[in-house]
């Protein structure tokens, strides 16, 4: 197998593993099944496929063989897949398309046979394996990149345990079938984990896409993906944990991944973040864990070709061109995400660019023309508004590499979060907003050419309401809705478009705040119980 990889990780290299490795589920076992099998373990691409399985569906490309047996690139992908499971069951997100799993997610009416979870469970403990391999084979060759995929691996555990609570868990290649952690046991685990790598990781450092080092994970990602958990720690583990998420947070705001402020060309710095050049430009000293695309050589239908193709369709008013031919005409706003920018209900039926002017913010990127603002028909892709957050278009005005598929690095980690997370975390210590939280919240809104606001109205449900501003459409607002307590409730305030699968939305059952372990891995492993209510 060949496949070449990220711009600067490293160069393109051999692999030479068994087929074993590229077709295990979710089973956490890499050992091949003929034991006349060998395997040749080459260090630099195990350790580049570590990075690349949240990038890549295999290791030749979008139209390739999947690492994952009987599903395909789309179902898997790492980022499409987190996507799906964490926007469009929330009240940012609804997507036209009759695929199997869409229904489901739209209408949070999804169970245990739901295929898209079980594409993206299987990604996580796939990927899981792929390091347990690196760990086995490659111990003691670098000590950095040992930490680093000490660290991906954490991180595959913490999206398990964010979505699927009790999850089965192993640190090695066994033919035994794992045991199920409890997922308070397993976010110590995490815990303990991050803390013993990070004296080994890279040290922060704003990169670009010509510095050596850009696109691995460094101390900032340990800092921030801790950051999240403390802040998230009551949901998992029963106990407030909001002084260690401002602690945290503040690490990586005083660090050197800096918010980027400086718009070119006529694109806002907010937009930069999410262009085709975004690796180039400058807009990455915010990226602290970036998936590197490639247009001819990271082709891939589940990462950032995904959120762009997705939600644009091929008469919007681009402002310049989109830089891409994919549009797939799938994926828009529900109403209540237009009203975080227009809270009268008067958004403008217009452009991008002027959409974004009239609400005075320039993250609102949200094209009307032709659309409804109210989701009335779900399986039209006109009702209700498109989002144009994510394009492939080069700031400076340069070319893409590719005609279809993307240059655009999708920020899976930035810095914009650790500025949310120690605001909220200081609110929520003492109820009491301090200058300097007040002033992280107003950094973000400065960026965004919006207005300041005050400690008077700066409450909870306005930082949850500046977090979606912020970061809609990056795969964070289900979780958000279940910290506050707001995901499956019936109050009117938090009710959503087809919110349980009625239009004026309704409440649905709370074991729907962790997904169902996939039937299939239920029936495979006996050690496995499935969570409550499915």
């Amino acid at each position: 197998m060949n496949f070449k990889l990220f711009k600067h990780i490293l160069p393109a290299t051999a692999v030479v593993l068994s087929a074993g490795l590229s077709s295990c589920v979710g089973d956490l076992d890499v050992t091949p099944i003929d034991p006349s099998t060998t395997m040749e373990v080459n260090e630099p691409s195990l350790y580049t496929k570590c990075y690349a399985t949240m990038a890549l569906a295999g290791n030749t490309g979008a139209n390739g063989d999947c690492d994952i047996d009987g599903l395909d690139g789309g179902t898997t992908g790492f980022v499409r897949q987190l996507w799906n499971a964490n926007e469009l069951t929330t009240d940012e997100a609804i997507c036209a398309w009759g695929d199997p799993g869409i229904p489901q997610f739209n209408y949070n009416q999804w169970d245990a046979s739901h295929p898209m979870l079980q594409g993206f469970y299987y990604r996580l403990t796939t990927s899981i394996s792929y390091c347990n391999l690196y760990l086995d084979k490659c111990a003691g060759v670098d000590a950095t990149r040992e930490a680093e995929v000490r660290f991906l691996r954490a991180l595959f555990y913490y999206h398990l345990m964010d979505c699927f609570g009790n999850v089965p868990f192993s640190t090695e290649v066994a033919l035994e079938s794992p045991k199920q952690i409890a997922r308070a046991d397993l976010f110590k685990w995490i815990e303990s984990e991050l803390n013993a790598v990070v004296g080994n990781m890279l040290p922060p450092a704003a990169r670009t896409s010509a510095n050596e080092g850009y696109g691995r994970a460094d101390q900032d990602a340990v800092n921030l993906l801790l950051a999240r958990m403390y802040l998230n720690a009551e949901v998992y583990t029963g106990s407030a944990r909001w002084s260690d998420a401002k602690t945290y947070a503040e690490k990586v705001i005083n660090g050197p991944h800096k918010l980027w402020t400086t718009g070119k060309n006529g694109w806002s710095a907010y937009q930069m973040l999410f262009m085709g050049d975004n690796g180039e430009s400058g807009a990455s000293q915010e990226a602290i864990l970036p998936l590197l695309q490639d247009g001819n050589t990271t082709t891939s239908w589940g990462t950032s070709l995904f959120v762009m193709a997705s939600c644009w369709k091929d008469d919007m008013d681009v402002y310049g061109d989109y830089g891409t031919k994919e549009y797939w005409a799938g994926n828009r706003a529900r109403k209540q995400l237009i009203a975080k920018f227009f809270p009268n209900g008067d958004a403008p039926q217009d452009s991008i660019h002027n959409t974004a002017r009239a609400a005075n913010d320039n993250r609102a990127l949200f094209y009307g023309k032709g659309r409804t603002l109210e989701v009335t028909k779900p399986s039209e892709f006109t009702s209700g508004f498109s989002v144009g957050k994510f394009r492939n278009t080069y700031s400076t005005g340069a070319n893409p590499h590719n005609s279809q598929f993307v240059d655009t690095d999708y920020f899976l980690m930035r810095a914009a979060e650790a500025y949310l997370i120690a605001a909220e975390a200081d609110l929520r210590e003492d109820n009491n907003l301090s200058d300097a939280g007040l002033g992280y919240i107003n950094a973000l809104r400065s960026r965004a050419n919006a207005s300041a606001v005050t400690k008077d109205n700066c409450t909870l449900d306005y930082i949850l309401d500046e977090r979606s501003r912020e970061l809609y459409y990056e795969g964070f607002r289900r979780t958000d809705l279940i910290r506050y307590g707001y995901f499956a409730s019936g109050d009117l305030k938090n009710l959503w478009e087809w919110k349980g699968g009625v239009q004026n939305g309704q409440g649905f059952e709370e074991f729907r705040n962790v997904f169902a372990i996939p039937s299939e891995d239920i029936n495979a492993n006996t050690n496995l119980k499935q969570n409550p209510g499915y």
